[in-house]
């Protein structure tokens, strides 16, 4: 089923404010080439466990097998992190010099509608720390 004109902008609209709130997430968002990655974490997962084995394996024989079995271990967990945290990020000049992203951040950013409410706290807070009252 197709979108709406109207749907099809709110969710252009959303994905405007997260590349403005989030680039890094939304970036991460939009990478492809996922089997590559879960091919990385499953092979790092592998390898924490052959570590594992190794390790306990090096408790009953020698130390420089356990060694060996941190080491194979160790590895495993750095591969399946850099495959949870490698991507392409889009660096915030990328994002800062999209026009549509220009202009949604000039809407959004306005004062808030609590500013005064915020600055008469602070004048308050100041005050009693002063202690005016």
């Amino acid at each position: 089923m197709a979108l709406s004109e109207h749907e099809q902008k709110l969710l252009e609209q959303m994905e405007q404010a997260l590349y403005a709130d989030d680039p890094k997430f939304a970036s991460n968002l939009r990478t492809a080439g996922t089997g590559a990655t879960r091919k990385r974490a499953a092979l790092g997962v592998l390898a924490v466990l052959a570590g594992l084995g190794l390790l306990v394996l090096g408790v009953a024989t020698s130390p420089a097998v356990g060694v060996a079995g941190f080491t194979v271990m160790l590895i495993g967990a750095v591969l399946t992190y850099s495959a949870f945290t490698g991507g392409a990020a889009v660096s915030a000049d990328e994002v800062d010099a999209d026009p549509d992203v220009k202009a949604f951040r000039a809407k959004t950013q306005k004062a808030p509608k609590n500013a005064n409410f915020m600055n008469r706290m602070e004048d308050r807070w100041r005050k009693r720390t002063d202690g005016e009252q």
